[in-house]
């Protein structure tokens, strides 16, 4: 036959295609692709099928050919024949079941008993009215253009209120024009590492995301690990870092050992990117979120051709709206542009002219001051919980942030980790933060996010975490 598929929809009301192709005649051939038609459910019992005339006209065959093949599946039981009814499928004829293939996928396993990991806010915190509203306003402000192909920058009206919002919150000197709008900062590290804008080596802070470091190593970026203490990132290293021109730091809220990068070392950080003609990536993962000191501006503040900035609403909001953003120098920008590409393929415009409108009307600002108080309030209680069982464990980097540190006596983090992992709580050790080349002497510890359980399994999950802790 000239066609091997056919698409009855105009006759059936419905998507249905034929494949006229195999063995046989013409009859034969139509007969069996009818057959598997209705053996695969794909024509379902009491469709009406097309006069053999019809059907005949729109497949260029002869109108005894389609007949007859209506007979022999009429025959067979596949079809029925009344007058004035015309030719169905029968109400007895059942698709045959595919046997069901087993699952090639292990089985996720189940859920902890008690969640205590670090980086997750409050899942039922998220505004659920307050961000509908401001779906509602936005798509209903929003012009036509913006349902077209997306702008690779990003949508204007989140790029304008970004640009407000992290000016008056965080200090960020910038224009709408140098935002670029991402998935969320490892999109950000692909985008500046993988799309070749930025090359390494990279000087990196000696704990950090092990998920950041294999993101840069994907891309063939070798990191550089700088000595960490009670302020900081020791930056001055960098000046004696060989063939390195950029690096990762995160100045308000180290992560995770806590604590903010100490002003003589942010400034040593900028003096050294100007004398080098390199950058500093700035990670401002949960700068919002201070409890007892004073807000710690952006580092991008001191020299925005020498620093990018990088933000999402990963802690602030929701991981689950993967909108993320970079504030870039205007040399980068067309090269970051170019490594997008010319269509945008990750951020969703609905949900960014809702962030836009979310943050332009105040929402922004009462959900972080609102959260700001549930989490210093689980901080404090975490805190209280522990000097009450556990007096002889040091808590740190509790200022701010969504986790806190609990240092643990030499040789104990692996075997409480182990004793968590029992009992079904979810936490992370210290040492799985460790770069793998790191030389600062390492110490045992528990990384415990207290943002994550919901309010009823918060004080269960801390009677479960105190039973694991090593006795004095």
């Amino acid at each position: 036959m000239a066609d091997s598929w056919v698409n009855l929809a105009e006759r059936l009301g419905s998507d249905l295609h034929l494949e006229l192709a195999g063995p046989g005649g013409r009859r034969a051939v139509l007969t069996r692709a009818l057959r598997e038609a209705v053996r695969e459910g794909r024509l379902a019992p009491g469709t009406r099928l097309p006069p053999y005339r019809s059907l005949a006209a729109d497949l260029g065959l002869a109108r005894n050919t389609v007949a007859d093949a209506y007979a022999d599946l009429v025959a067979e039981g596949w079809l029925v024949a009344r007058q004035g009814s015309g030719t169905r499928v029968a109400s007895r004829a059942e698709p045959v079941r595919q046997p069901r293939v087993p699952r090639r996928n292990p089985a996720r396993p189940a859920p902890p008993a008690h969640d205590l990991r670090q980086g997750q806010p409050d899942a039922s915190s998220f505004p659920r009215a307050a961000w509908l509203a401001a779906a509602r306003r936005a798509l209903n402000a929003a012009p036509g253009e913006a349902f077209g192909p997306g702008d690779p920058q990003g949508r204007p009206e989140l790029r304008r209120a970004l640009a407000e919002y992290l000016s008056r919150a965080r200090g960020v000197r910038t224009t709408p024009d140098r935002i670029v709008i991402c998935s969320g900062f490892a999109h950000a590290l692909r985008l500046l590492f993988g799309g070749r804008v930025l090359r390494g080596p990279l000087a990196v802070e000696s704990y950090g995301l092990a998920f950041h470091r294999s993101v840069l190593a994907a891309a063939s970026v070798r990191t550089v690990p700088l000595t960490l203490d009670e302020h900081g990132a020791r930056t001055s290293e960098l000046t004696g870092l060989h063939g390195v021109r950029a690096a990762l730091l995160t100045p308000a809220h180290q992560f995770p050992t806590g604590g903010p990068l100490h002003p003589e070392r942010r400034v040593a950080a900028v003096d050294w990117a100007r004398s080098r003609g390199g950058l500093i990536l700035e990670d401002d993962y949960d700068g919002e979120f201070r409890y007892d000191r004073e807000p710690v501006g952006a580092v991008q503040g001191l020299d925005p051709e020498r620093v990018v900035y990088l933000g999402s609403t990963s802690k602030s909001i929701s991981p689950g709206l993967r909108l993320g953003w970079m504030v870039l120098p205007e040399g980068l920008l067309g090269p970051v542009l170019a490594a997008k590409g010319e269509r945008e393929a990750w951020a969703s415009v609905t949900d960014q002219l809702t962030l836009a409108e979310f943050i332009g009307s105040g929402h922004y600002d009462r959900h972080v001051r609102r959260m700001r108080q549930r989490y210093r309030a689980r901080r404090d209680r975490l805190v209280a919980t522990l000097a009450a069982r556990a007096p002889h464990i040091e808590t740190t980097g509790i200022a701010a942030g969504l986790h806190a540190v609990l240092h643990l006596p030499p040789g104990t983090e692996r075997p409480a980790v182990e004793a968590a992992a029992r009992q079904s709580i979810a936490l992370d050790g210290l040492a799985g933060y460790r770069h793998p080349a790191a030389v600062m002497p390492a110490h045992d510890g528990l990384v415990v996010g207290y943002a994550t359980p919901p309010d009823h399994g918060y004080g269960p999950a801390l009677d479960a975490l105190c039973r694991i802790l090593p006795p004095a």
